[in-house]
């Protein structure tokens, strides 16, 4: 399906459609760099300060429970987000304290950022310039996208998996993106529950019309960061595929796809086995195309689909230096993992023409020798032990 979607000039079609027209947000430049990071009883780091000096590249090694990744994760909930490894907030208070936790940020811009935690609290509190702030103004200020050795096996995982890893990326910049996502299935489940209880054929009508605009706009916002993503990949191409991006790509106007959709779930009203089986946007898939093998990257060699990965992650980021102004920030868990010394170059290479802040974990500091730009952090047992900057 994939090879077909590409053959067919779908990425083509869309980063010519995209090319020198990708619409920018702001015409200055905002430097967002992290300048120091201080965290407290994050993890098993009971106390940790990083001064970066305005290094572009910041490698932190160690052996394996040394601290790294969290690290990293410390550096992901300044986006507002629940991090990169999504856990809950009483499980990264550092075990044996009071359950509370803090990381600090001052950046480059001279702003200072905060999100701390006390035990007993439901959620996160943010502060910007020691006011206190609402978490989704974090995410405004920092433009994080991330890799960890989850997402290593992205492109042969299952569906759900890789969906929701492209529209975290699209989310970051149609803010009501993920949003649409969650709603959508919360429809789908009282469309279920009415179906189920035998309720009144107009309320699932009700339920139809909103599932039909949702799924439109959901299917457009994909179609849309796919193709711009396009524009700033070299090697890859990306596609979405699904029923409702099908409609749209095939020329179809929204209005004439949400209709056709809406005609479809009326056909679709009978329970198989007290289950509701319908298609639309949470059965649909994205695939990336190798296109220097001719090759889906399911098929590539793990090696390569690390490398694909992280030429999607670089595009993300240029892409969104191009539309909203803002340097992002990079994290990468075990970023030289599965690559060879070949990829290792080309992946040094591209952080140091990325304009972005890369935050990057390794066991062996050697790996990265040619990193340009680079501060070399030493963690052992949840300690900073030096900091090198050559």
């Amino acid at each position: 399906m994939i090879v077909a979607w590409w053959q067919s000039g779908y990425a083509e079609d869309c980063k010519s459609l995209y090319a020198g027209s990708i619409p920018t947000q702001a015409s200055i430049f905002f430097d967002i760099m992290i300048e120091t990071l201080s965290l407290s009883d994050f993890r098993n780091h009971k106390m940790c300060r990083i001064h970066t000096r305005g290094r572009r590249n910041i490698i932190i090694t160690g052996p394996n429970g040394a601290g790294k990744t969290a690290i990293l994760e410390a550096v992901s909930i300044l986006s507002g987000d629940r991090g990169m490894r999504g856990a809950p907030m009483t499980e990264i208070a550092r075990f044996g304290s009071a359950g509370n936790f803090a990381v600090f940020a001052n950046l480059a811009d001279d702003t200072e950022i905060s999100v701390c935690f006390n035990a007993g609290d439901a959620n996160r509190r943010a502060r910007v310039d020691g006011d206190a702030a609402p978490l989704s103004d974090l995410a405004g200020r920092m433009r994080m996208v991330w890799l960890t050795p989850r997402e290593d096996r992205l492109f042969v995982d299952d569906t759900a998996q890789r969906r929701a890893f492209f529209d975290r990326l699209a989310a970051g910049f149609d803010a009501a993106h993920g949003g649409r996502v969650a709603r959508f299935s919360k429809l789908l489940s009282e469309r279920a529950f009415a179906l189920k209880s035998n309720r009144d054929m107009r309320w699932v009508d009700a339920l139809d019309a909103q599932i039909g605009g949702l799924a439109v706009a959901i299917a457009a916002a994909r179609i849309q960061y796919a193709g711009e993503l396009n524009y700033f990949l070299e090697n890859c191409a990306v596609s979405v595929s699904g029923l409702v991006e099908e409609m749209l790509i095939s020329g179809r106007t929204p209005g004439d796809a949400e209709r056709a959709y809406r005609e479809y779930l009326s056909t679709q009203r009978t329970l198989t086995g007290d289950k509701m089986v319908i298609d639309g946007v949470h059965k649909s898939d994205f695939g990336v195309f190798n296109k220097r093998l001719n090759l889906p990257a399911n098929l590539t060699s793990t090696g390569q689909q690390k490398t694909a990965l992280i030429e999607l992650i670089l595009a993300h980021a240029r892409l969104v230096r191009t539309k909203t102004g803002r340097r992002p920030i990079i994290l990468l868990d075990e970023a030289a993992a599965h690559l060879d010394a070949a990829a290792r170059a080309a992946l040094f290479s591209a952080l140091g023409a990325s304009d972005a802040q890369v935050w990057a974990t390794g066991l062996d500091a050697a790996a990265f020798a040619d990193t340009p730009d680079a501060a070399f952090v030493a963690c052992a047992d949840g300690e900073i032990n030096n900091i090198l900057y050559p």
